[in-house]
């Protein structure tokens, strides 16, 4: 497919080139920070976000309410995979070069990226991962698309994406995580739930005062000894 309009008179280039253009007027040492963030530096300030908010879900209430409040938390990094993986077939039928190879007088941070532009992976793992906070956990889910709108103006001053690549990234990662939540949630919350009640494993769900109830329903599962049995040990 031809893909989207590319030419110089669309706004779309237009604030392309005044975004990247920051990147030739700052320092380089500045210009090499935001390209190191925004290749690397937001995703993995994302995956801490997960499990920070993974932490303290555990302590929420009774086993069951925790494990409902983890499974939220878990499917978050899972719809920014699905999300990736439904763009494959995307940017194959878009076909949109990356703007540093139609575009004169770009200024390109960083190498090596030869594949299609739209949309943009980055903002669309950011995003999922955002809103997948969000609905788990509001004040994580706002720090993270605030950490997803970082990540797309990082890739637009960077030089390997339109900013509509961007938009269309966090299009589809808002879709995936908020359309096939339900699903989700129905399929890993009796999985958070039976972990949660494991002897071995409820601490991944689970972290409550003590951690008394799941001993205590081992416990209560053991048989009493025999009268004679009792005389014995005494």
């Amino acid at each position: 497919m031809a893909g989207l309009d590319d030419s110089g008179s669309n706004p779309d280039v237009s604030l392309l080139y005044d975004i990247n253009g920051m990147a030739d007027d700052a320092p380089g040492w500045l210009a090499r920070t935001v390209a190191f963030v925004g290749e690397y530096g937001i995703l993995l300030a994302l995956v801490l976000l997960v499990v920070w908010c993974w932490w303290g879900a555990r302590r929420r209430g009774a086993v069951d309410d925790a494990a409902t409040s983890v499974a939220a938390v878990v499917w978050a990094p899972l719809a920014a995979g699905v999300a990736v993986l439904v763009n494959i077939p995307i940017r194959g039928f878009v076909e949109r070069p990356r703007p540093f190879k139609d575009h004169q007088g770009l200024e390109v941070l960083v190498g090596g990226k030869n594949d299609f532009s739209f949309v943009s992976d980055h903002a669309t793992l950011a995003m999922a991962i955002g809103v997948g906070l969000f609905v788990a956990h509001r004040k994580f889910g706002i720090a993270g698309i605030a950490l997803a709108a970082a990540e797309g103006f990082c890739r637009v001053f960077m030089g390997v994406h339109y900013p509509t690549d961007v938009v269309g990234g966090f299009a589809l990662g808002t879709a995936v995580a908020l359309l096939l939540s339900p699903l989700a949630m129905a399929l890993l919350t009796p999985l958070t739930k039976a972990v949660g009640r494991s002897a071995r494993a409820s601490r991944l769900v689970w972290r409550g005062p003590g951690d008394v109830e799941c001993v205590t329903t081992l416990t209560e599962q053991e048989p009493a000894p025999e009268a004679g049995e009792r005389d014995l040990a005494a």
